[in-house]
């Protein structure tokens, strides 16, 4: 029943393997590798490519890999135990080689191995002819309680007298309770008292209220203001009739240009945290904490690592990632990755457990948060622009999370580059989305005016409200297409991943125009929602696209990364869920506060 049975190390030498069919492997034994051991994501034991399910497991002692894969359909209860009889049989059998790190010795092992999968199999249909015993009333917790465990008593001295006092003993032994009832004259009194007070309330209910009097028409008038420098007529202040009046107090800070060209700079602790002070104070003492007797704890010999030594400091790790906004899930499977990891592994002789398994977890943090392909959006767009077409940027999520704020400064940046823009307005359901864009059209252009360029860098096309999106992206593509413009960044409306209508209409856009960037934008502040937002949107795109090949989503932009100090879990939760890089950061409210995600600057803040 089994295809396959292979034994490697980690670095990519195989050791023995078996196959029972003639089939190709190699495309999922390097998908399990790339997808699970490379990215530190070891905490599930069970991964499923294509039609095959793979189970592993990990010698972190001889650093080895186990990994055995049968068809999905079936569903074998052995392998579990198959896995660790085979590990335990091949360790004890070649420790000398293993230890020497002799990989290329000839290892005969295919008596063990036949040997093994027989008793497992065995083992497989005794266990499937046992039948299971259903439990008994005596063994049940039902059976345990009794009478006076059911009945909530009141603390109050008060009410003691009114309530039952019951002297029960347990069900099963078939006693009888005895009871003590209320007392007659206490029932009297609580009635008399009811009647008291139903007959005071329909006495006030009675006296007739005097008459109000009749209310007077008024008028609401505008407010004056005496410290308002004078009052402004209504009309002056429109501007949305129309689409070329400038508003005269819109001056251009001309001393931000300049300032984004090249590649974006990568983000620091201080565009978000403001506690390094309060870190440097506290390290010194936490130094000191230990003492002489600090040296001594480090001193645990060639003891191997357990998942019951790392426990303790596992847990402590999950609290501390679930406090800094990591998803609840996510920090579970990354202490699972790491426990998996490093179990079997022996430390040496000044190595802590505690030590070990923070290091270990900040460097699958960092594994995480790097990108696994090549992000040169610049590079794209002069690629983009040699085949004559236009590079096209489109950007999605749920409301309120700054799509259009962040697609103007990616707007700025992309111009700060000399390279021409096109906004498409593609939000044509919520108020005011059209007149957002137009403004900061209106400001762009300012900055990087007509006369600086010989040409206009910055462009708007919008068909207002209630339109179809996907048509309007279609065209404003076509637009820039034939008046030779760089880049088109598409807006879309913000949308709650479980509206299916409006998810539908979004995989119907990407779609349509193919674009060749899906941004998912999304805030900082959110912790397991961020989980439910990205699977949702991307499940989305999948299931509701009419393609084989659905596209989905390629980046992250994350938002408000200025407002939350040093709690940065939400880029780990992002990052984990769709293993897509964080492309863009915003750090503020100005065109300038774009960054590019530092990994090692996220960890430190997260670990410390």
């Amino acid at each position: 029943m089994l295809d396959l049975f292979s034994i490697f190390s980690k670095g990519g030498i195989v050791l023995w393997c078996f196959q029972s069919t003639s089939d190709i492997f190699s495309p999922s034994v390097n998908a399990l590798i790339r997808s699970v051991i490379l990215q530190e994501r070891t905490g599930n034991n069970t991964f499923n490519h294509n039609s095959l399910t793979l189970q592993y497991k990990l010698d972190n002692e001889f650093e080895l890999v186990f990994v055995v894969a049968y068809q999905r359909i079936l569903q074998l209860s052995y392998v579990d135990k198959f896995l660790n009889d085979v590990h335990l049989e091949f360790r004890d059998k070649y420790k000398n080689e293993l230890q020497t790190g002799r990989y290329n010795s000839d290892y005969e092992f295919k008596m063990c191995f036949d040997k093994v999968l027989k008793e497992c199999e065995k083992w497989a249909k005794s266990q499937a002819k046992i039948p299971k015993q259903m439990r008994t009333f005596e063994d049940s917790q039902k059976s345990k309680k009794t009478v006076a465990s059911m009945i909530e008593r009141k603390g109050d001295e008060k009410n003691k007298k009114s309530v039952k006092i019951v002297e029960s003993k347990n069900l099963t032994n078939g006693k009888v309770e005895e009871y003590s009832e209320q007392e007659d004259d206490v029932i009297a009194a609580n009635r008399a008292k009811l009647a008291q007070k139903l007959a005071s309330k329909n006495k006030k209910e009675i006296k007739k209220s005097p008459k109000s009097p009749k209310a007077v028409d008024r008028v609401k008038k505008p407010r004056v203001w005496e410290l308002g420098g004078g009052s402004r007529d209504l009309p002056t202040l429109e501007y949305t009739t129309d689409k070329d009046a400038v508003p005269n107090d819109i001056i251009p800070d001309t001393q931000i240009v300049g300032q984004m060209a090249g590649a974006i700079k990568d983000l620091e602790e201080s565009d978000y945290s403001s506690s390094e002070d309060e870190e440097e104070n506290e390290q010194p003492t936490a130094k000191k904490s230990g003492g002489m007797f600090s040296l001594f704890k480090g001193l645990v010999g060639s003891k191997a690592l357990t998942s019951e030594t790392m426990r303790p400091v596992l847990d402590k790790l999950r609290d501390h990632l679930i406090g800094k906004n990591v998803a609840a899930d996510i920090a579970n499977k990354l202490c699972d990755s790491v426990a998996t990891k490093l179990e079997g592994k022996v430390l040496g002789t000044f190595e802590s457990v505690a030590k070990t398994v923070r290091a270990t977890l900040t460097e699958s943090l960092v594994q995480i948060l790097s990108p696994k392909r090549r992000v040169d959006i610049l590079r794209d767009c002069m690629h983009a622009k040699q085949e004559g077409r236009p590079y096209v940027m489109t950007f999605c999520g749920v409301n309120g999370v700054g799509k259009s704020t962040n697609l103007a400064k990616i707007c700025f940046w992309l111009l700060e580059n000399d390279l021409s823009v096109l906004i498409a307005a593609c939000d044509t359901f919520r108020a005011g989305a059209v007149e957002q864009l137009r403004t900061h059209v209106r400001r762009l252009d300012a900055l990087h005016p007509h006369a600086a360029h010989a040409r206009r860098m910055v462009h708007l096309y919008e068909k207002g409200y209630g339109k179809d999106a996907a048509g309007i992206a279609m065209e404003a593509i076509r637009y820039a297409a034939d008046s030779k413009i760089d880049v088109v960044l598409v807006d879309t409306a913000g949308r709650m991943q479980d509206n299916e209508p409006l998810m539908r209409a979004l995989a119907k856009l990407i779609t349509v125009n193919q674009p060749d960037l899906v941004l998912f934008v999304g805030e900082a502040l959110v912790g397991n929602e961020a989980v439910d937002q990205l699977v949702k949107f991307n499940q989305a795109l999948a299931d509701h696209s009419a393609t084989n090949d659905p596209h989905v989503i390629d980046g992250i932009v994350l938002t408000k990364f200025d407002t939350i100090d040093d709690k940065v879990g939400a880029a780990i939760s992002m990052t984990y869920i769709t293993g897509q890089p964080i492309v863009f950061v915003g750090t503020g409210q100005t065109y300038t506060d774009l960054k590019a995600l530092n990994p090692g600057a996220v960890v430190r803040a997260l670990m410390k």
